[in-house]
């Protein structure tokens, strides 16, 4: 299990695009990958879950990655929210 923790900086949070962003980064990968904001948690494969989170810039959050490929999850992760400056 990979765990990394964020803290999102885009002045919309990760709302519309910049959750969709991050769903279609992971929605390939086969291992379990959760999204939590204080004591809410959601699948971050679900755009539904990510959005109901309600992550405003400044939230901090926990991304749990369980699987076979949870070291590519991670950097995949990483890259995308580099290239688009989501943390």
């Amino acid at each position: 299990m990979r765990v990394l923790v964020a803290t999102v900086k885009t002045k919309t949070g990760l709302h519309a695009r910049p959750a969709a962003l991050l769903v279609n980064c992971v929605s390939k990968f086969t291992s379990t990958i959760t999204i939590k904001k204080g004591e809410q948690e959601g699948n971050l494969k679900s755009l539904l879950d990510l959005l109901s989170l309600g992550v405003e810039q400044g939230d901090q959050i926990t991304i749990t990655v369980d699987g076979k490929d949870e070291d590519e999850v991670i950097a995949a992760l990483n890259r995308c929210a580099t290239e688009n400056e989501l943390w």
